[in-house]
């Protein structure tokens, strides 16, 4: 038995926010219907290179455990085949901008109405209203309107973008979250209901401490390169042949970092005595660190600051990551059959359950894969749907 056996998931989304979203609740159990436009689906689908076979590593990477249709919504016979997929459905995902679904017909209201039990869930950038509400918002765009961009960067340089879609997947997270709590909720109240999430919204309460510093002093966060604005040392710090990250979060810490470097003396030093003095002193107290980490290989301080329980950590590449002896151990890299590109080998779900196990079972469909299958359980004959594949309702 998985958790959400049983849920069936209308996920109309593209890109990354909604997919991933709807991938989560596959891996949970869920029987999720992934609904494209024929003959181009999925924009993810033209990310690339890389490709396997012609499909896009990058949708791969967020659109397994689903079943794929394809409607021409623009056709009276596939908005009505859609209908039938709601009202059996108990979740909808959509990240359409603002009033393109009630422009189609299948806004919150019209859907409700239909199908009252269904957590309707919308993935937008900004929000349904507001100045901004109809502004495009892909990642990059985000990170910058979100302030994210702000505070990542060397501070003598020009703002960076993480290298990690941060908003897609904090709101295609998020956006999970809200559809389980309105699942619960279902449990006791009978109804469905409408939940969001935003890009903005889910970003800027990740920002955390960097939002919470400006409400309390008033003073806009900058960029502090690969240190942390409140802690000390919490740094990338150089070596003899690279990067080493050391995380001295509290005094007990970097007494042990500074024990495990040979300088047991550095704690006593007024400058470095608390963590707010090592904050306000942290180009000294680098260049100490680093006139002693440059002495040895990364490997050989991973040893040592291992050996001392001191947090620290190198810096890996994917190949490095993923063929690392504890991704192996914990199988974070799983393969599924694939139609097209045979075995196709993807990221394990990161939810882990000890008596109902997420799992990962159907792999990323080919574009209108299962349109004929899932057309024929709404009840549409072999004639019908022959006809709607010749004249593009549903291919």
């Amino acid at each position: 038995m998985s958790p959400l056996d049983g849920i069936r998931v209308v996920d109309l989304s593209r890109a990354l926010s909604g997919p991933l979203c709807a991938m989560l609740l596959g891996d949970l159990g869920a029987e999720v219907i992934k609904v494209e436009e024929p003959g181009v689906g999925d924009d993810s689908r033209h990310w690339g290179p890389p490709f396997q076979h012609g499909e896009s590593a990058y949708f791969l990477s967020c659109n397994r455990n689903k079943r794929g249709v394809t409607l021409n919504l623009k056709r009276e016979a596939a908005r009505e085949a859609l209908w039938r997929l709601i009202e059996r459905g108990d979740v909808l995902i959509q990240n359409f901008r603002p009033g393109l679904m009630e422009q189609l017909g299948f806004g919150y209201a019209a859907v409700h109405a239909r199908n009252p039990r269904l957590v309707y869930c919308s993935i937008s950038a900004y929000g349904q209203d507001g100045p901004e509400a109809r502004r495009p918002g892909y990642d990059i765009i985000m990170q910058g309107t979100t302030g994210a961009t702000s505070v990542t960067g060397d501070p003598d340089g020009s703002p960076f973008r993480s290298g990690l879609p941060v908003c897609d997947v904090l709101s295609g997270m998020t956006a999970m979250q809200a559809i389980l709590a309105a699942l619960f909720a279902r449990e006791r109240t009978g109804r469905g209901q409408h939940v969001e999430a935003t890009l903005l919204g889910a970003t800027v309460a990740a920002l955390g401490n960097f939002a919470s510093s400006y409400l309390v002093s008033g003073v806009a966060p900058q960029r502090v390169g690969n240190s942390h604005p409140q802690i000390a040392p919490y740094d990338l710090i150089r070596t003899a042949d690279g990067y080493i990250n050391i995380a001295g979060g509290n005094d007990d810490i970097f007494r042990r970092v500074c024990a495990a470097l040979d300088l047991p003396a550095l704690p006593d030093d007024p400058r470095f005595a608390t963590n707010a003095e090592r904050v306000r002193n942290r180009a000294a107290l680098l260049a100490v660190l680093e006139e002693r980490t440059t002495q040895q290989t990364t490997e050989d301080l991973m040893a040592i600051l291992d050996a001392a329980q001191a947090p620290a950590g190198p810096i890996r590449d994917m190949a490095q990551v993923l063929n690392s002896p504890q991704a192996q151990r914990v199988g974070l890299v799983q393969e599924l059959a694939h139609p097209t590109t045979g075995m196709v080998r993807m990221v394990d779900t990161p939810l882990r359950l000890s008596e109902t196990p997420a799992t990962l079972r159907l792999a990323p469909p080919t574009l209108g894969q299962h349109t004929a299958e899932v057309l024929a359980e709404l009840g549409y004959d072999a004639a019908t749907i022959a006809a709607w594949r010749a004249d593009g309702t549903a291919v």
